[in-house]
């Protein structure tokens, strides 16, 4: 216990035992305030100031600052966790058990424990003694919108020059993740019955050729974007539900179809939006349809942090690793943003996370501390 905190893993009980669940489905979303409580008052009891932010009703972000300036290190960690079963877990998903070398729990890895741990390495130091600032900041429903990061980042107000995210990488450091684009396309074509083709307009046929002009498409930009850094080095595209009609003797009137693509770091979010959106069009007018395209939200932007950056270098040495990549979404591209050099490594494994018994590794506790020391030490008091 260092300057009266509790200790580390005192605490990531406590925010286990906070739920704090965040979902598109309103019967199963929280909110978040018990965990931005809980980290405020351990964060104003160690020294920091702090800044409860309202990012829509029920949903916060903290922001706890030490020291003054622009510059210096971040510690990030979003507070809310997915949705559980609870009767497919080996025990309460909400009480921290530790078993096997390991704390089990919701958010355990993913990633309350992160801000417990960044919160033990910050109690160690003597903020009179920081040349420059440290922040740690909890953001609301990174699960669902990302609207805590985004309300940061739409801010403006530069929180520091280094950044690291502690998500679930096994304690290696990550500078690249894909974006991801999320779409719908739906035809309105004409019902009638099915004996007399020619009652109606077939929205099934529309959305047919739609998907054919679709599978040419991502054979295009799968050859022309190539990233050997990932385990799937190509932009991918997956047509993930698609409905139309009712009857087998009606004419289809209307079709949907709902699209994923996961795109890389070189590639534009809204060039992906305007293709496919031209692409359902042409179809449109070819056949005679109506169509209608949404995109859910702006989309998640991918994540690429230079490799020569000073942080990815220093994380190199400090873990003996080197800098990867992976197939999951952090906020760190809101960061990167505002031109903070932002870098994703954290304790526990992505493997776990989302997951019934999700666990921590009590072997990671320790190396995570000695990191984000070592992190302080060189951003912040160097």
């Amino acid at each position: 216990m260092a300057k009266g905190l509790p200790a580390a893993r005192d605490m990531i009980a406590q925010l286990i035992a906070t739920p704090s669940v965040s979902c598109i489905h309103a019967d199963l979303d929280m909110g978040n305030r018990g965990v931005i409580d809980l980290v405020a008052d351990w964060a104003e009891h160690i020294g920091f100031s702090t800044e409860i932010q309202t990012v829509a009703e029920g949903k916060f972000n903290l922001i706890a600052r030490a020291g003054s300036g622009s510059e210096g290190l971040v510690l990030s960690g979003h507070s809310d966790t997915v949705p559980c079963d609870p009767n497919l877990w080996s025990s309460d998903p909400f009480e921290a058990r530790e078993a096997d070398d390991r704390i089990y729990g919701l958010g355990s890895c993913d990633m309350k424990s992160f801000l417990a741990l960044a919160l033990t390495a910050s109690s160690r130091i003597d903020f009179d003694k920081l040349e420059r600032p440290l922040t740690i900041v909890a953001t609301a429903d990174e699960e669902t919108t990302m609207s805590g990061a985004k309300l940061i980042a739409d801010n403006g107000k530069k929180l520091g020059r280094y950044c690291v995210i502690g998500e679930p990488t096994g304690l290696k450091p990550i500078r690249q993740h894909k974006g991801n684009l999320t779409m719908s396309v739906e035809y309105q074509g004409r019902s009638g019955h099915a004996s007399d083709p020619g009652l109606g307009n077939n929205a099934l046929d529309g959305m047919h050729q739609f998907m054919t002009a679709l599978y040419a498409y991502r054979d295009r930009i799968q050859s022309r974007y190539n990233d050997p850094a990932f385990t799937i080095p190509t932009p991918t595209m997956n047509l993930g539900h698609i409905h139309g009609g009712d009857n087998s003797n009606r004419i289809c009137g209307s079709c949907l179809l709902l699209i994923d693509i996961r795109f890389l770091p070189a590639m534009s979010f809204a060039t992906l939006q305007a293709d496919l959106e031209q692409i359902a069009a042409e179809v449109a007018e070819a056949r005679g349809l109506g169509v209608t395209t949404q995109t859910f939200g702006a989309g998640m932007p991918a994540m690429d942090t230079d490799e020569a950056s000073e942080i990815a270098q220093f994380l190199t040495r400090v873990t003996g690793k080197k800098t990867g990549s992976v197939a999951f979404g952090t906020e760190a591209p809101y960061f990167n943003s505002m031109q903070t050099e932002t870098i994703v490594i954290g304790p526990g494994s992505i493997n776990q996370a989302h997951q019934p018994d999700e666990f921590l590794p009590l072997q990671h506790i320790d190396p995570t501390i000695t990191m984000i020391d070592n992190l302080i030490e060189r951003f912040c008091m160097a």
